[in-house]
């Protein structure tokens, strides 16, 4: 897996937007770097429903999106 595009935000709790491409060739667009509460961490793309909440549209297993976090925060921090 590896990160495609990496668009830095300024001002707000969004740093950046991220794509990624999978070991596979999937590309995947629309991942976001937030600034939360307990540090930075990484939201999967997602869609607002009718009744007004956000609804991932990708859902990674746990192992997975943990190293998608480490590795994109570490290219938004070198970039």
């Amino acid at each position: 897996m590896r990160i495609t595009r990496m668009n830095k935000l300024s001002g707000g709790k969004t740093l950046a937007f991220f794509d990624i491409e999978t070991d596979d060739g999937i590309l995947i667009k629309g991942f976001k770097i937030v600034d939360g509460n307990n540090g930075k961490f990484i939201a999967a793309p997602d869609e607002k429903g009718k009744d007004g909440k956000y609804y991932e549209t990708v859902t990674l297993p746990k192992e997975m999106k943990a190293q998608l976090e480490k590795m994109a925060i570490a290219e938004y921090e070198k970039s």
